[in-house]
């Protein structure tokens, strides 16, 4: 009798570009595990009858990217607290009784690749600045929040968009309009930029960093290029820095655990296969 092949699948529209079966194929090698992880475009229009029915598909489970996030989330007969908050799912599993289930996990990447890089970066438990204000920023601020930070302010071009997020979480956060941005930069620990700008292809972030202090923790969830001219322009002051490719990695994990039963860690050797596998020069 054959053994029995657990498949899971990345999901999104587009999705050709995800790195997720790499990163997956080289857990499931890594730990001699008998599982296949693909890529599977689905659009939005048939994305709620395509998580519902993951058992007829032949699937344990799935990711989910842009712009399906909101729509796996309402097809789950189960959120995990995060998701529920976000109203946004990335992780699907099946669970004993067959109800679908889902899972935020983009905020735990967020706090996986800190700690991962900048061991004790939420000792002081101070003052954050998020650039942004889409999907990203909410999981970040979310983060935050559950590290005890006692202020996280939101920047973002078009304010009301900063302050949605705030209104959803509460007193410890405060939106702002982009013209804020000086001033905020000289009362902050961490700063972390969640918008496209610096992206490989898209327009600069134009910041200036001469107010940030120096102690002052800088994070670029962007990871092409790796080093991002916010990173460079930190990094020549003294700031300390984390890139974000590790973002990318550390959310996987809980998935990969839910399907294949194995708890992976993200190694120096998968990050510079995925950097390698992205063109991205170390």
């Amino acid at each position: 009798m054959s053994a029995v092949v657990k498949k899971a699948v990345v999901t999104g529209h587009p999705v050709a570009h995800s790195r997720s079966p790499l990163i997956h194929g080289y857990w499931l090698e890594q730990h001699g595990i008998l599982g296949e992880y693909g890529r599977i475009d689905v659009a939005p229009e048939a994305a709620s009858d395509f998580y519902r029915n993951l058992r007829s598909a032949g699937l344990v489970g799935a990711n989910v990217t842009v712009p399906n996030k909101e729509i796996a989330a309402s097809a789950c007969d189960w959120l995990d607290e995060t998701a529920r908050t976000m109203g946004a799912a990335n992780t699907l599993w099946l669970d004993e009784t067959g109800r679908l289930c889902g899972a935020n996990t983009d905020g735990m990447g967020f706090l996986g690749n800190l700690d991962q890089l900048a061991p004790g970066w939420n000792r002081s438990q101070g003052t954050a600045l998020v650039l942004g204000a889409g999907g990203a920023a909410r999981a970040i601020v979310w983060a935050l929040l559950s590290r005890d930070f006692t202020a996280v302010h939101v920047v973002n071009r078009t304010e009301e968009k900063a302050r949605k997020i705030c209104d959803e979480f509460g007193s410890k956060t405060f939106a702002h309009g982009w013209e804020s941005l000086g001033t905020l930069l000289g009362k902050v620990d961490l700063l972390v930029n969640t918008t496209s700008l610096g992206m490989t292809g898209k327009q600069p972030l134009e910041i200036d960093l001469s107010n940030l202090p120096r102690h002052a923790l800088v994070n670029d969830i962007v990871y092409s290029p790796l080093e991002t001219e916010l990173l460079k322009q930190a990094a020549v002051q003294g700031n300390p820095t984390v890139d974000g490719i590790g973002m990318l990695l550390h959310q996987a994990v809980p998935g990969f655990e839910r399907w294949f039963g194995v708890r992976p860690e993200v190694t120096d050797d998968l990050r510079a296969l995925v950097l390698k596998d992205l063109g991205v020069n170390v």
